[in-house]
């Protein structure tokens, strides 16, 4: 009993934190530089404040409107989908450091296992793009009224005059 209890005390380390005191003191570093400079710019820096300088920087143009001005939602829904896709090419990645892996006979059978897999998923992708496409997602020359994901808007009955003979229409 003693001699198992010597050959696993002897392996402890003393201390676990040994290995990572030199990324401690490179970020204690780094954070002492930033915070000097960000100090030493606002006690030694020259404040003169003029009204350019004030005003927002809008590229080099004169701000013109509201900072609040609404949107339509054509900006959110393509940057929804540009998430979207931009996801869903993150994980061909994971798919071409294995593909040598999935064409392997000996494993999944088929020396095209992992290439039917990506068409596959190639596939869907695409056709999901043509679905938004065709729908007129992507259309920024549409008018304002008209709905992308929406086109057949039900129509609200509405009042017609006495002429016709019938009071509403659907």
């Amino acid at each position: 009993m003693f001699v198992a209890l010597s050959i696993y005390s002897s392996s402890m380390p003393d201390n676990y934190f040994a290995p990572y005191l030199p990324l401690l003191i490179h970020i204690l570093f780094a954070l002492g530089i930033a915070s000097g400079m960000v100090l030493l710019s606002a006690l030694l820096g020259k404040r003169r404040p003029t009204r350019a300088k004030m005003s927002p920087y809008e590229c080099g143009i004169q701000p013109t409107g509201d900072a609040r001005q609404r949107f339509t939602v054509k900006f959110y829904l393509v940057a929804m989908l540009f998430i979207l896709f931009d996801v869903e090419a993150v994980f061909l990645y994971p798919w071409a450091v294995i593909y040598r892996d999935l064409s392997d006979p000996k494993t999944y059978g088929s020396p095209l296992f992992g290439f039917t897999q990506m068409l596959v998923y190639i596939g869907i992708v695409l056709v999901v793009f043509l679905y938004i496409w065709k729908k007129g997602v992507l259309d920024w020359n549409k008018p304002e009224g008209e709905d992308a994901l929406c086109p057949f808007r039900p129509q609200l009955p509405t009042l017609l005059s006495s002429k016709t003979g019938s009071l509403w229409r659907a």
